[in-house]
């Protein structure tokens, strides 16, 4: 299964474009993130100046102001002083207990592997350590670019599906008007076709010659009442399944090549189902028209009819090429063909009908090189 070219230019720009924006604001953050965490460390360690000087003085000396006012300041920052003869001061660590010291020990690990630990010394002299941790706000400046970045990620699924949606949308109308205008246009030709074999039953020729020009037009008057059907919700009302089947059958069988051989089979004699005849008929003729394209005009057609409990499939098997597995959901997309002729709309059509006209599903049951098998599933209107 090949498809049809498509410009691939614009959406390396934009992919480009997005990466280079991405980039950008992780870059930026990362920056301001480092930036952040300097100044912090800067800010320790002017604590731990302060606490060296404070630790220096003797007992009944008087800290001063500028000492209390830097101690004070710090309230966001955790963190663990470890005097030199072992006990322990911690700030900013709201439920810690200085008595757990498994807790006490985890932590200042924690705080290693975040910041440096400062020395805190006088003269030469190490009279304590501090352990540090991320401040409140540097921790969720850390998660910053992740939820930014999931935030652009749901920003730009949501705009894909709008614009998927909205395309979708154009190209459903517009195969709805050109469906429509071309069962408008027929019709003018087809009144006039009706006329002129009315003329020709007058005169004096075979029969049977008229006979075959109205099997055409009424064949030209399904065409038109199938296209007309296309952008509207058809009438679906109750009929037996074996027998449309059968019908689109034996009208493709009689009007085939003889290096075709049809089969059909069926495990009911009825079996009842919601169906707009002329739409059902003609998915049955696209995908046996599609299986004889496949086959290159010569080898076997097969349709069965297999009830399964409330349901019931019908398949059409061929011994064409068959369809690489990768492919089996995108050939019902607009435009995917193997044909230099055509659009590539037939299986697209085919997939609005069954599901969309009739609730129905329809998939590529198996395909290899000995051909390929479609499955149709209807529900019984019982």
């Amino acid at each position: 299964m090949s498809f049809n070219p498509k410009k691939k230019t614009p959406k390396m720009l934009l992919l480009m474009a997005s990466f280079a924006i991405v980039s950008l604001i992780l870059w930026n953050t990362n920056s301001f993130f480092q930036k952040f965490k300097e100044e912090e460390r800067h800010k320790m360690e002017i604590w731990a100046t302060a606490q060296s000087e404070f630790l220096s003085l003797p007992v009944e000396a008087d800290p001063g102001n500028l000492h209390i006012k830097i101690f004070q300041n710090n309230t966001s920052t955790p963190m663990i002083l470890v005097n030199k003869d072992g006990s322990i001061k911690i700030n900013n660590m709201p439920g810690a207990q200085i008595s757990d010291t498994t807790y006490i020990n985890k932590k200042i690990k924690k705080f290693k592997a975040e910041n440096q630990p400062i020395l805190i010394e006088y003269k030469g002299e190490n009279l304590a350590t501090l352990y540090y941790g991320n401040s409140d706000v540097l921790n969720k400046l850390k998660f910053y670019p992740i939820l930014l970045l999931l935030i652009i990620f749901l920003f730009g699924t949501v705009i894909y599906f709008l614009f998927k949606t909205n395309k979708a949308s154009e190209q459903n109308k517009l195969w709805a008007g050109m469906a429509k205008e071309t069962a408008h246009q027929i019709g003018t030709p087809l009144s006039s076709l009706l006329g002129w074999n009315e003329l020709l039953r007058s005169e004096p020729i075979n029969p049977e010659i008229t006979k075959e020009i109205e099997k055409d037009i009424q064949r030209l008057e399904t065409i038109t009442d199938r296209f007309s059907k296309i952008g509207s919700l058809p009438v679906l009302e109750e009929h037996d399944l074996v027998e449309e089947t059968k019908n689109a059958y034996n009208y493709l069988k009689t009007r085939s090549s003889k290096l075709i051989q049809f089969t059909f089979h069926t495990e009911v004699d009825h079996y009842p189902v919601l169906l707009n005849k002329a739409l059902f008929n003609w998915t049955i003729e696209n995908l046996v028209k599609n299986g004889i394209d496949a086959m290159r005009g010569k080898g076997k057609i097969r349709i069965e009819v297999i009830p399964n409990g409330n349901s019931v499939k019908v398949l059409i098997a061929d011994t064409g090429t068959g369809i690489p597995k990768k492919n089996y959901q995108s050939i019902f997309n607009p435009g995917a063909t193997t044909k230099k002729r055509g659009w590539g709309l037939g299986l697209s059509l085919v997939k609005r009908i069954v599901e969309e006209y009739h609730n129905g599903k329809i998939k590529v049951l198996s395909s290899s090189k000995e051909g390929t098998i479609m499955q149709i599933t209807l529900k019984a209107n019982r």
